[in-house]
Order: C-alpha cells, then sequence, then structure tokens
C-alpha cells in the first residue's frame, strides 16, 4: 500500500482566523469549499493541514485525512479485519473516492484517493 500523504483534520467555526494564523507559519491555502478549506506548505505540497466547520456528506468530522493509492484496496483489509466503518465507500463529487474507519483510540480517519 502506498501512502501519499496524512493530514490532520481540525473542526473550526472560524476559518479566516485560522489561515491567517498559519499563514504566518508559510502556509497557503490551496483548497476552500465552504465548509473545508485546506493549507499546505508552498516548498512542501504534501505539508497540508485542513479546517472543517461539518464534512458536507458524512455524519462527523473525521481527525486525520490519510491519501492512499488504492482506497478499494485499504477499505477491503479493514472490513477484512472488523474495523469499524464510519462512513461507507463512495465516489464524491469533488473528485475523491473515500471511506472514514475509526481507530483503536476512537479517532476517525478520512481514508481517500484523487480520481
Amino acid at each position: 500500500m502506498t501512502i501519499r500523504r496524512a493530514m490532520p483534520d481540525f473542526r473550526t467555526q472560524d476559518m479566516e482566523q485560522n489561515r491567517d494564523f498559519y499563514g504566518k507559519l508559510g502556509f497557503e491555502e490551496v483548497m476552500h469549499r465552504g465548509w473545508i478549506m485546506t493549507l499546505a506548505s508552498p516548498s512542501n505540497p504534501t505539508a497540508q493541514v485542513s479546517f472543517m466547520t461539518h464534512d458536507a456528506t458524512a455524519p462527523v468530522v473525521p481527525d486525520l485525512s490519510v491519501e492512499v493509492e488504492d482506497v478499494d484496496a485499504v477499505h477491503a483489509g479493514l472490513r477484512a479485519a472488523g474495523a469499524e466503518i464510519v462512513h461507507p465507500l463512495q465516489d464524491e463529487e469533488w473528485g475523491v473516492r473515500r471511506f472514514f474507519v475509526r481507530d483503536p483510540d476512537g479517532r476517525v480517519v478520512n481514508v481517500v484517493s484523487h480520481r
């Protein structure tokens, strides 16, 4: 399995305040869909952090996003291992295929591949 990137997802009610704060650390906005905003390092684009007011298609805001090469294979492996799938595997309108799984400590992980 190939991991392309991993990034924290933070719940927020103030996207702009977080964009300004993390901008002072060198991050720049690379995506903003209204409910989710992602900031990245201009010198290392896989160094990212996302802020979410809610999730547009899932029941919870994840704690972490992990982009993998083959989301279907990861999903199958975790299901076979008995992991709790919090949000089903599905294609999203913004060009990703993803699902949410709960880790052993209760954190929700968004496992995603870009289509």
